[in-house]
């Protein structure tokens, strides 16, 4: 069985677009879902195998559109990716890596954002990289800036095209000091990926330190790197003239394991999510309780329902180990049935909450405050991009005819749905393949009542 039988009537590899539901909603989801490594370290640990000299091997693999879009581009540079007999391995041979043509690189891309971290791998293989426009779902400004001042310091040369970026290093990558204005999750990744081969010492500053970081650098240093982590966000990382593969099983994906969470809520279900693990969940796990949630963790999972009436919240995303702003979207379906008035402030992305217009066509009661709100105490440093929803409810949900419009928030509609008295009609469902293995199969598992229309 190949890894992309898990993307099974869902759409093409880009996971842009495709199916639609018609979904009856008003039952409570019950059973049990796995979960599978973490979208954010598999696709990177991908990328990763291009630096060694010999093949890897990465287990845990989840089925979804964003693994198939790295395969391919593996492919395309000529690394030879095949599926171990185990499901969820693969084995990644990067012996024959090779230049590639802008064509097939856009070709392969699609709406995935992961070739600006082939740069840095690309770089020191070939001494040379190209990017073509990135995609992404579409929740606010997501620019390269970070990434590429970066890739400057390093000593890469920039050249912006129509068609894309090219990147070339003529004389090779040496060590740099790095301080990144925020502690963006991908220029970390793009620090780390280029860091170990360059030559001399690294020190970056204001880096990410969410557990798929760590996992990252679990792989790169079972490679050969020596990378050290200090207090204060600070990563330092010494090159190394070579590089070997790995052997690894990913970090579980805990934005799907928040996901079903906030479903079980949700729907007041009860949903047993096998591989969750406590550790890496701690902050939503706290939020989780406040709300009313109750939990039990198990040697093999952990088991999410509510504990009584919902209860509001007031909830700020920020960077780990603060609230993840993947979390926001799945738990905003459930606060709509807390009783009394919740505000989330959104301080990462500057428009992530679009997906709540649907959620009031169904009846939430919502307000998004475009400028956030300046009144209460609060945590979390305050950013000129963030925006604030005050959820007040319970308000029951009744069907309705949307569309899907990013990841989370097109998970979060099918939620909302699936609480949602009556029918809906739910649009452009295939872009959720991009996070969510076999999806529809584990909607079927939990009792979901639903159609695929086309």
């Amino acid at each position: 069985m190949t890894l992309l039988n898990g993307l099974t009537r869902m759409s093409g590899a880009t996971g842009g677009s495709g199916e639609t539901l018609a979904i009856r909603g008003g039952r409570p989801l019950r059973g049990r879902v796995d979960v599978k490594g973490a979208k954010n370290l598999v696709t990177k640990a991908m990328v990763a195998a291009l630096l060694g000299e010999t093949p890897s091997i990465l287990r845990d693999v989840p089925g979804i559109s964003d693994v198939a879009v790295v395969r391919s581009l593996l492919e395309v540079h000529g690394v030879r990716v095949t599926d171990g007999d185990e499901e969820g391995t693969f084995h990644l041979d990067p012996s024959d890596v090779e230049s590639a043509h802008m064509e097939e690189i856009d070709a392969h891309a699609g709406a995935s954002r992961i070739p600006i971290l082939f740069c840095g791998p690309l770089l020191h293989r070939l001494g040379q990289a190209f990017i073509p426009d990135l995609g992404g779902c579409r929740i606010g400004d997501r620019p390269i800036d970070f990434h590429l001042d970066a890739l400057r310091k390093f000593g890469a040369a920039v050249e912006k095209l129509p068609s894309g970026i090219r990147l070339s290093a003529p004389s090779g990558l040496r060590g740099a000091n790095i301080h990144l204005p925020y502690p963006s999750v991908g220029a970390t990744e793009q620090v780390l990926l280029t860091a170990v081969r360059a030559e001399g010492v690294t020190e970056l500053r204001n880096a990410a330190i969410e557990p798929e970081i760590m996992d990252l650098i679990a792989v790169l240093q079972k490679m050969g790197a020596i990378i050290s982590y200090e207090p204060n966000r600070v990563i330092l990382i010494e090159g190394v003239d070579r590089l070997f593969g790995y052997e690894h099983r990913a970090v579980f994906d805990r934005n799907e394991a928040a996901s079903w969470a906030s479903a079980a809520l949700a729907t007041d279900g009860e949903i047993f999510v096998g591989g969750a693990r406590q550790p890496e969940m701690l902050t939503f796990l706290n939020v989780l309780r406040k709300v009313g949630g109750d939990f039990e963790i198990r040697e093999d999972g952990i088991l999410f329902r509510r504990g009584g009436d919902l209860k509001p919240v007031t909830v700020e995303t920020d960077v780990h180990p603060g609230f993840m702003t993947d979390w926001q979207q799945p738990l905003i379906v459930a606060l709509t049935q807390a009783h009394g008035e919740s505000v989330v402030h959104e301080t990462v992305y500057e428009n992530r909450f679009g997906f709540t217009s649907a959620l009031v066509k169904m009846g939430a009661d919502i307000v998004v405050h475009p400028h956030g709100l300046q009144d209460g105490p609060r945590r979390v440093p305050r950013r000129n991009l963030e925006q604030a929803a005050v959820i007040t409810g319970p308000t029951p949900l009744v069907g309705a005819d949307i569309t899907v419009p990013d990841l989370r928030g097109g998970y979060s509609h099918v939620i909302a749905a699936l609480t949602a008295t009556g029918a809906s009609t739910v649009h452009n469902v295939g872009i959720i393949s991009r996070g969510y293995e076999k999806f529809f199969s584990k909607l079927t598992a939990l009792g979901a009542d639903f159609d695929v229309l086309d």
